[in-house]
């Protein structure tokens, strides 16, 4: 958790995807260190559990059940967190869903699902930002992209061509600000602890594609997302140059093609030892 003397006390954080996971953490960190929160997911009941935490952080909260795929939806919720609160200083556009597939199996429907959420989703919610911040004449974006963005990696295909769908629109958006007060950043988590990473684990189709011992914990998000903001950095790795490497590696796709296979197979022999000697 973050400590009580930062720089974002008083300040009013709006986390999409608050609910669970990344998001969740985010919001309790953020309350921790003293801010306003605007509570953002599809689950009402749920982010009313967070808020309650949050309260005995010290913070005040506003639940703002909001499905992000619906423009009308994510721009009331908005008004709602302005009527509250009067500002928002920062947005954290987290939500995101995961459907595992190998592409020769992936199906349209889950692709646009994932489109829609990841992608589309993240547009509303970035446009709405966008045009409040403006008025505010100041205000941080950060979206909550994914190493898989970076490269694509089976059986994350589909989730994969959402993510770099959302780094360039992010790059895009970025350039689109320059010589604005408003400043957008990209953070890049690789597998973190999370119900969403629990559940591809759990699926034996999946299941081996990354050791679960490897796997980091949703702080290492949170105090990249802290760092992004306080320090205007554009992009920033889960761990710090991960992003750096995949761009490297991208000079070079058949080679990584052939390591990426390599690891995913030794990926599962030692899944497959940690099993058997379990």
């Amino acid at each position: 958790m973050a400590s009580k003397g930062t720089s974002f006390r008083d300040r009013t954080v709006l986390v999409t995807g608050a609910s669970s996971g990344i998001g969740r953490a985010t919001a309790l960190a953020f309350a921790d260190a003293g801010s306003n929160l605007v509570l953002v997911a599809r689950r009402a009941q749920v982010l009313s559990k967070v808020a309650i935490e949050a309260r005995k952080l010290g913070a005040q909260t506003l639940v703002a059940a909001t499905d992000v795929t619906d423009p009308e939806a994510v721009a009331a919720c908005f008004r709602k967190a302005v009527r509250r609160f009067g500002a928002v200083d920062v947005v954290v556009n987290n939500a995101g869903v995961l459907i595992p597939a190998k592409v020769v199996d992936l199906r349209t429907v889950d692709l646009q699902r994932m489109l829609d959420v990841n992608l589309i989703g993240a547009l509303h919610v970035m446009q709405e930002a966008v045009k409040l911040m403006r008025r505010q004449g100041r205000g941080h974006i950060v979206n909550v992209g994914s190493l898989a963005g970076r490269r694509g990696f089976s059986p994350l295909g589909g989730y994969s061509a959402t993510k770099f769908a959302l780094v360039g629109l992010t790059e895009a958006l970025r350039t689109e600000l320059v010589g604005e007060r408003i400043n957008v950043s990209l953070v890049l988590p690789s597998v973190i602890d999370t119900p969403m990473a629990t559940r591809i684990q759990d699926d034996p189709a999946s299941a081996d594609t990354w050791p679960a011992a490897l796997t980091l914990p949703p702080s290492w998000v949170v105090w990249s997302i802290f760092l992004a903001i306080r320090f205007r950095l554009a992009e920033i790795g889960v761990p710090p140059g991960s992003a750096l490497i995949e761009k490297l590696a991208a000079l070079a796709p058949g080679t990584t093609d052939t390591l990426l296979r390599r690891a995913t197979d030794a990926a599962r022999r030692l899944q497959q030892r940690h099993g058997a000697a379990s």
